[in-house]
């Protein structure tokens, strides 16, 4: 059986992929995750995770099947919702710009975009597959005393857009128009899928 490789170092993945009932080992990418003058936020995330796979799979030998994702938060929607453009928002780097992050959601819709890449290298012959999950989000009208509560315990940090929808007490998120699990940063509906079609089976 090809062994499964997820490239990245993130817990809420490999928990993810976990409950699938998939056996996999972790190696943690590592590449310029910089966005290219004039890049569409799409073909941006589509490409690191591109790049996330290429990064892995060229430190291994043997056949094996690469699992690579990211995930941003895009807002400034065009009128359907789908946000063909717009502007990216990454981890926040301090408590200043995890609030303005959150002062900027606040009670408005974003687009949560993951591109999945999956990389199979079996008897020297490779083939890659790339798909991009979106969910709208729509965020409840929190207040500045919970944007500075959830700062205050420091789970904004590691997560794009500067939230997390799975925080019980902070709640961010009004309601959302796709998959859950797109949010939290691997969406399972789109994986199981694409393991299915790269011979993997996925509870």
């Amino acid at each position: 059986m090809t062994n499964v490789i997820l490239a990245s170092g993130s817990p809420r993945r490999r928990e993810i992929l976990g409950s699938l009932g998939v056996t996999f080992t972790v190696v943690k990418p590592d590449i310029d995750e910089t966005q290219r003058p004039g890049e569409n936020p799409y073909k941006y995330v589509a490409r690191l995770s591109q790049e996330k796979a290429d990064a892995v799979a060229a430190r291994l030998e043997g056949d094996r099947l690469v699992l690579a994702a990211d995930t941003i938060v895009v807002v400034a929607a065009d009128t359907i919702g789908v946000m063909l453009d717009g502007d990216i928002l990454g981890k926040p780097v301090d408590a200043e710009d995890a609030r303005a992050m959150l002062e900027r959601l606040r009670g408005e819709m974003h687009v949560v975009c993951t591109a999945i890449t999956l990389l199979k290298i079996d008897g020297g012959e490779s083939r890659r597959r790339t798909q991009l999950t979106r969910t709208r989000v729509f965020m409840r009208g929190y207040s500045d005393e919970e944007i500075a509560a959830y700062i205050a315990t420091g789970d904004p940090f590691d997560k794009a857009g500067g939230y997390a929808i799975q925080h019980e007490r902070f709640a961010p998120v009004a309601q959302i128009d796709g998959s859950y699990t797109n949010v939290v940063g691997l969406p399972v509906e789109t994986l199981r899928a694409m393991l299915a079609e790269m011979g993997v089976t996925a509870g």
